[in-house]
């Protein structure tokens, strides 16, 4: 209950406050702790960021793992799309917390975690389209799932930490269809007779 809460406060001040303005004093009084009760669990500020940092990205690990496991068996264009919703909606969990967090992962030493989880990203979705192949015109499976990851990631995120005006809730839905046809696009083989742009 001590740690939770120490997470929590520190979570809740890096919003407020910003890091540089977090102390491990204020951090512990927002908790209702002890200054001692705080570095009995956390040595400095930065092992707290980055406990925070965990808990974080924990909480996006476990709705993106369980969004690849649901489109496992479903075609090309209605898995990007649930992906590209469940990536903006990982985004959405504390947007102002992720912009903070994002900031701080090369100073507590979290950048490994964060390629980590972005391999098994890769992975998973490698693996999905390999299994629908024959829905596909890439010859490269892995620079597939590589452009397809970084291009939703990076969409999703700079929707949601840089340009919040474009995710009200109705460009939603827009954000969501245009992102989805930009990889479908790319992925799905041109249709037949198609010789170029017009």
């Amino acid at each position: 209950m001590t740690v939770d809460a120490l997470v929590e406060a520190t979570a809740r001040i890096l919003v407020k406050e910003g890091f540089d303005r977090a102390s491990t004093n204020r951090i512990a009084q927002e908790a209702g702790v002890s200054i001692g009760s705080l570095y009995q669990y956390f040595p400095s500020k930065e092992a707290l960021v980055a406990a925070v940092i965990d808990r974080h990205n924990e909480q996006l690990m476990l709705v993106v793992r369980a969004a690849l496991r649901e489109v496992a068996s479903q075609p090309i264009e209605q898995a990007v799309r649930r992906l590209v919703v469940v990536a903006i909606e990982a985004h959405r969990i504390d947007p102002k917390l992720h912009r903070v967090l994002t900031e701080q992962i090369p100073r507590t030493g979290r950048l490994e975690d964060v390629e980590a989880f972005n391999r098994e990203a890769h992975a998973s979705f490698r693996d999905y389209l390999t299994h629908h192949k024959d829905e596909i015109s890439c010859a490269d499976v892995d620079l597939a799932a590589f452009i397809c990851v970084t291009t939703i990631e990076a969409l999703t995120h700079t929707a949601a930490l840089h340009a919040p005006a474009i995710l009200p809730d109705d460009m939603v839905e827009t954000l969501i269809e245009e992102a989805t046809r930009l990889v479908v696009g790319y992925l799905r083989p041109p249709a037949a007779g198609h010789v170029g742009p017009a």
